[in-house]
């Protein structure tokens, strides 16, 4: 299954009084990966809600190959996008088999068994994310971590078209971040899986997305590769805070290091 090109035209949220995205614009092709950054309350978990159909927009469009997702039947959205949360809850006792199964549910009759080709989907991907062994374990008594890696498991049974990310590397360590990443850029190199991810680490963002959005008073800042939007007065008008950027030891791409406040008062550019 190929990915999906997304198109958001003029995205308007609010909380109450409170606006949170202001006519936003974004477009993402057909397989690309893209990550979503910005301080909290900048929008990104907002935007990829709306996009998921948790919420409903103010004014603008969500546009998935030219469809409109508003109007799709949530059968069918949930065919074309999943989405895997920072916090995953799982409010019965489930399994973690049966909570990865339940990424089937769009494509089953009702009270229909699964399928052969649904088993395979799910066993296929609690093997792929690396859960496998954890199968046969209630969902409650694994840890944060191991959810957070289920979950994903649960999104790439789904098989969907567009996976929208919300911190779901919060919960891990840096070699499960690291492998987690890695899964989902391998899905979408050999499946064309078109991937929207909201992260707060920008080192991270940099080392595995090809892309980065930088979210600032519900508008897109910055938009572009890690070096044009990883600058230190980009960063500083983000973030409120004054950065150093050097290149990577490794790949030569932007590695940001935050500056002391009083180093940050001596290096008013915030570069070295």
């Amino acid at each position: 299954m190929s990915g999906a090109a997304l198109r958001i035209e003029a995205l308007h949220f609010s909380y109450g009084p409170r606006p949170v995205l202001q006519g936003l614009e974004l477009e993402l092709a057909a397989g690309e990966r893209v990550a979503l950054l910005g301080r909290n309350g900048a929008g990104k978990s907002t935007l990829l809600s709306l996009i998921a159909g948790v919420r409903r927009p103010a004014g603008g469009r969500l546009l998935l190959d030219g469809r409109d997702l508003l109007s799709l039947a949530p059968r069918e959205r949930a065919r074309q996008v999943a989405l895997v949360p920072q916090s995953p809850t799982v409010p019965f006792a489930f399994t973690v088999r049966e909570w990865v199964s339940l990424g089937r549910t769009p494509y089953l009759a009702s009270f229909a068994a699964e399928s052969a080709a649904d088993s395979r989907a799910v066993e296929d991907a609690l093997a792929e994310v690396g859960v496998a062994e954890l199968a046969g374990r209630l969902v409650g008594e694994i840890s944060g971590g191991e959810r957070q890696r289920a979950a994903l498991a649960q999104a790439f049974a789904q098989e969907p078209r567009l996976l929208l990310l919300d911190e779901a590397t919060a919960h891990l360590d840096l070699r499960h971040q690291m492998a987690l990443l890695e899964r989902v850029s391998h899905r979408s190199r050999t499946q064309g899986l078109t991937v929207l991810a909201a992260l707060h680490d920008v080192n991270l963002a940099a080392l595995w997305f090809e892309r980065l959005v930088l979210l600032h008073e519900g508008r897109v800042l910055a938009d572009g590769r890690p070096e044009e939007v990883l600058r230190p007065e980009l960063l500083l008008t983000a973030f409120g805070c004054r950065v150093s950027v050097v290149a990577h030891p490794a790949h030569g791409g932007p590695l940001v290091a935050l500056l002391p406040m009083d180093e940050a008062r001596d290096h008013p550019a915030g570069e070295e």
